[in-house]
């Protein structure tokens, strides 16, 4: 039987700064774990797991939530060609995997990093995204923005490479699971293409996908690629999920407030042994206690 896990994305307001009053929380609207987002101070991962109401079953990479330089550790670059700010990066992601061992959970997601930040592939996305919201074509641009994409890759995508053999190393000691999950944006790693190469070398409990069904509606709608490509490649085992909606290109939304057809996505996530409801802190509290019962509905 299929886990719900409430991911602490909806923690992120007064009432839930202490962490045990959203563990009760999520207790409460039925949920039968958490995911400790990436937006967590370690205090609130301790009074979550301290209170011991609901286990912890994943961690989302770069938990805890710290600031580097000014900036939160999240926008750290585990693909990043430059050798100091790659280290830095992954520094932080051994962080989240010695927390996921202390705290019993199963698997850390993992954002695998992007080419650089000022790369003509941003540019393009950008410029894609901009047509599609201004309702003008957009199609054309994406196909560009995605042939640059894919010729300015092969750099970053060895870093990442790199990256990850540094990872599993550690990840595997503790018997913890890397899930390396579907982007929102082009420049980010990884593309269905890109997932067969990345696993290469590892076993399914070591490095698996982790699916994300906002993203990979947006990158679908955008033109970039079918939404469920994901699935497709041989030899790559969906570890686990995010599922929320969305309205247009804006993720994030409770399931039933957008327009994904979440059924579709059931049919490949229903083996699943847990989901993990990504839901933002902005979504009517009712709709974070409808979710069970509705995505039950639709095959999950």
């Amino acid at each position: 039987m299929t886990r719900f896990v409430l991911s602490t994305m909806y923690a992120q307001t007064a009432r839930f700064d202490d962490g045990a009053e959203f563990a009760r929380f999520a207790q409460d609207a039925g949920y039968d774990a958490i995911e400790i987002s990436h937006s967590t101070p370690a205090e609130k991962i301790e009074a979550i797991h301290a209170a011991n109401i609901l286990p912890i079953a994943s961690v989302h990479q770069p938990a805890p939530l710290r600031q580097v330089g000014g900036r939160p550790n999240s926008n750290l670059n585990l693909a990043a060609i430059d050798e100091d700010e790659r280290k830095l990066a992954v520094f932080h992601t051994l962080d989240s995997i010695r927390l996921a061992g202390e705290v019993g959970a199963d698997a850390v997601i993992v954002h695998l990093g992007h080419l650089g930040g000022t790369s003509r592939a941003w540019a393009g996305d950008r410029e894609a995204r901009r047509l599609f919201a201004a309702g003008t074509p957009h199609r054309e641009a994406a196909g560009r923005a995605l042939a640059v994409r894919l010729a300015d890759a092969p750099p970053y995508l060895e870093a990442a490479r790199k990256t990850l053999a540094e990872l599993v190393e550690v990840a595997s000691l503790l018997g913890v699971t890397l899930g390396l999950e579907s982007r929102l944006n082009l420049p980010e790693f990884p593309l269905p293409l890109e997932l067969p190469a990345l696993v290469d070398g590892y076993t399914p409990e070591q490095v698996g996908y982790w699916h994300d069904v906002g993203h990979a509606e947006v990158l679908w709608r955008m033109g970039y690629i079918d939404r469920f490509d994901w699935f497709r490649e041989p030899g790559v085992r969906c570890a686990g999920a995010h599922v929320h909606d969305v309205t247009q290109l804006t993720d994030h939304r409770a399931p039933g407030a957008g327009d994904v057809e979440l059924a579709e996505h059931a049919r490949h996530l229903s083996g699943l042994d847990a989901v993990t409801l990504e839901i933002n802190q902005h979504q009517p509290e009712e709709q974070v206690r409808m979710t069970i019962p509705l995505l039950k509905s639709l095959g999950f």
